[in-house]
C-alpha cells in the first residue's frame, strides 16, 4: 500500500497547511530550497511545488522535511491555529473512497509512549490514580460509548470518536451503557 496522499486538492486535509508552513518553517529556519532539498534529499523542484500548493507527496518525505527542518511532522502539517489534542485533518487517502488516514491529535512525549486495547463490560468502571506530571492519554473507541469523569469535566466519547487529556488528574473511565466499551488508550510521557 502506498503512503502518498492520492487525490487531494490543494485545500484538501494536510496539503492545504504544508505550503504555508513549509515556506514559513524554511525561512524561519534560515534555509534556502536548494539548503532544504539537500538537508532532505528531495529534489528542489518538490520543494518548490510543496511551498506552491502544487504536488502531492509521501507521508515519508514529508517526515524527512520535518526532520530536515528540527521541527515535527504535526508542525509541518497541522492548522497553526488547530489544537493539537484535536487536529483531524486527513493526512491520507487511497485510491478507493473509504482508505484515509486521519491525524486526529497529537501531544509531545519526553520518554515514553504506551498503546493499550481495553474493554469494560456495562456497569463497570476503572479509577486509577492520577499519573505523574507530564502524563498525557489519548483515547480512541472503537465500540460502545466511554464517559470520562476528569477533575473539572465529564467527556462522553462515542464509537468513532477521541478524546486526549492529561492523566496528571483524578480520572476514570465508565461504561454507563448496555453493552461492551472497547477502546485504544496511548499514554504519552
Amino acid at each position: 500500500m502506498s503512503n502518498i496522499m492520492h487525490n487531494q486538492s490543494p485545500s484538501d486535509g494536510v496539503l492545504s497547511y504544508v505550503s504555508q508552513n513549509l515556506r514559513r518553517l524554511r525561512k524561519d529556519s534560515g534555509m534556502s530550497q536548494d539548503a532544504l532539498a539537500k538537508a532532505s534529499g528531495l529534489s528542489r523542484r518538490t520543494i518548490v511545488n510543496l511551498e506552491s500548493g502544487d504536488t502531492n507527496i509521501s507521508l515519508a518525505s514529508l517526515d524527512r522535511l520535518a526532520e530536515a527542518l528540527s521541527t515535527s511532522f504535526v508542525q509541518l502539517v497541522a492548522d497553526p491555529q488547530a489544537e493539537p489534542r484535536r487536529i483531524e485533518a486527513l493526512a491520507w487517502r487511497g485510491r478507493k473512497a473509504g482508505s484515509k488516514g486521519i491525524l486526529l491529535g497529537s501531544v509531545s512525549a519526553r520518554r515514553e509512549a504506551e498503546l493499550w486495547s481495553w474493554s469494560i463490560e456495562p456497569g463497570d468502571s476503572y479509577h486509577p490514580e492520577p499519573d505523574p506530571p507530564g502524563w498525557t492519554e489519548m483515547i480512541f473507541v472503537t465500540v460502545g460509548c466511554l464517559r470520562i469523569e476528569l477533575e473539572t469535566e465529564s467527556i462522553t466519547v462515542p464509537a468513532g470518536d477521541f478524546a486526549i487529556y492529561s492523566s496528571a488528574q483524578s480520572y476514570s473511565y465508565i461504561n454507563d451503557g448496555e453493552s461492551v466499551v472497547r477502546f485504544v488508550r496511548t499514554s504519552v510521557e
